[in-house]
C-alpha cells in the first residue's frame, strides 16, 4: 500500500480544512472536518495516481512536509 504525507490547514474564518499533498502539487482538496479532508484527499490521490497509470509514469515518491 502506498502512502503519502498531506498537510491538513484550518482555515481560521470558516473552520473547513484545506489539504495539500507534498509529492502531487496539483491535489488541493478540503473538507469540513479532519475526517472529511482526509477522505477527500485519499479520493484525490487515487484519482491522481490513476492519472499516471493511464499514461504509464511511475508513482511519485513521497515528500516530506518539511521540505
Amino acid at each position: 500500500m502506498l502512502t503519502y504525507s498531506v498537510i491538513l490547514t484550518p482555515d481560521p474564518d470558516t473552520g473547513a480544512i484545506t489539504v495539500t499533498v507534498p509529492a502531487m502539487p496539483g491535489v488541493l482538496t478540503w473538507g469540513a472536518t479532519h475526517e472529511e479532508a482526509l477522505a477527500s484527499a485519499r479520493e484525490a490521490i487515487e484519482l491522481h495516481l490513476e492519472s499516471y497509470i493511464e499514461r504509464g509514469q511511475p508513482f511519485p515518491p513521497d515528500r516530506s512536509p518539511l521540505g
